[in-house]
């Protein structure tokens, strides 16, 4: 996501917030629509099953979700009540994570909304982060793909790991896998990939898919074959980034990506913990 993209919406999401009861909330109305969903029915979907989600957990619903009424101009000019929602700042995460996830608008306001200090660079350190582990996530998903396709080919977990090896050693310019760990200081008993730039974790992730791909497509069989895809695809990938100016063995290890879903999964627990519930006064 671009910067002029994350600007804008986070002064959506600024401009939306108001005061109920002494507790911040967002308007479910406005919400929608900065969310990108044109149909009240749609979106209410999604907050019934985000309020499920809260009754699941033990949580009440009604105490980050009350119903209210708001005044709107309507077409003639004239002002109708209407019936919204007022959703608190967890509310609005829950209904972040049951939207869809290929929206842009839904990515930005699952770490918005997680992020208690309504800092535009922390939610733009939070949003690289969440790329980072996506991405991380992605590759062992698609290193499994290859690894049952290969062991149906009869490559046993020696030589699955042997291809694995080759096709780092043509991503990093001839360094094998232990070469790059000692040079980025990985741990032996972790995976390189681990300490990746998201960049670089990406492109071991697309040289995997294509060997996937062709390995099924050209039936390919032997270990020697497969290796060759294997080589021949991390090489194109590289000869990709080298014409960008960019040297796979060259850029600098990323962060322990364990200690990266360490600091999200801590950030998502405080959503909950520092929202006040909304109280409602009896009739």
């Amino acid at each position: 996501m671009k910067k002029e993209e994350i600007t804008e919406l986070f002064n959506k999401f600024e401009n939306a917030c108001y005061v109920y009861q002494e507790i911040e909330c967002w308007s479910a109305r406005e919400l929608m629509e900065i969310l990108g969903y044109s149909k009240w029915e749609n979106f209410k979907k999604i907050i019934d099953k985000s309020k499920q989600s809260l009754e699941n957990v033990g949580e009440r619903a009604l105490d980050h979700f009350p119903d209210v009424r708001k005044m709107v101009v309507i077409g003639s000019g004239s002002v109708r009540e209407l019936s919204d929602i007022a959703l608190t700042r967890y509310a609005c995460y829950v209904v972040a994570q049951n939207g869809d996830p290929n929206k842009p608008e839904i990515a930005f306001a699952q770490t918005y909304f997680a992020v208690q200090t309504r800092k535009q660079e922390l939610i733009e350190q939070r949003l690289l982060d969440v790329a980072r582990v996506n991405a991380r996530v992605k590759l062992t998903k698609s290193e499994k793909k290859m690894s049952e396709i290969l062991f149906s080919k009869g490559i046993d977990e020696k030589g699955f790991a042997n291809i694995r090896s080759q096709g780092d050693k043509a991503l990093f310019g001839g360094h094998a896998t232990i070469e790059m760990k000692k040079k980025l200081c990985v741990p032996d008993s972790r995976p390189l990939a681990d300490f990746l730039p998201t960049l670089l974790i990406k492109a071991k992730d697309f040289a995997t898919e294509l060997t996937s791909h062709n390995v099924v497509e050209k039936d390919l069989d032997t270990c020697k074959e497969i290796t060759n895809e294997h080589v021949t695809n991390n090489t194109s990938v590289r000869n990709v980034l080298l014409k960008r100016g960019i040297k796979p063995e060259e850029l600098p290890a990323g962060e322990d990506i364990k200690k990266v879903q360490r600091r999200l999964d801590t950030e998502t627990k405080k959503v909950c913990a520092n929202t006040k519930k909304i109280k409602l006064r009896k009739k």
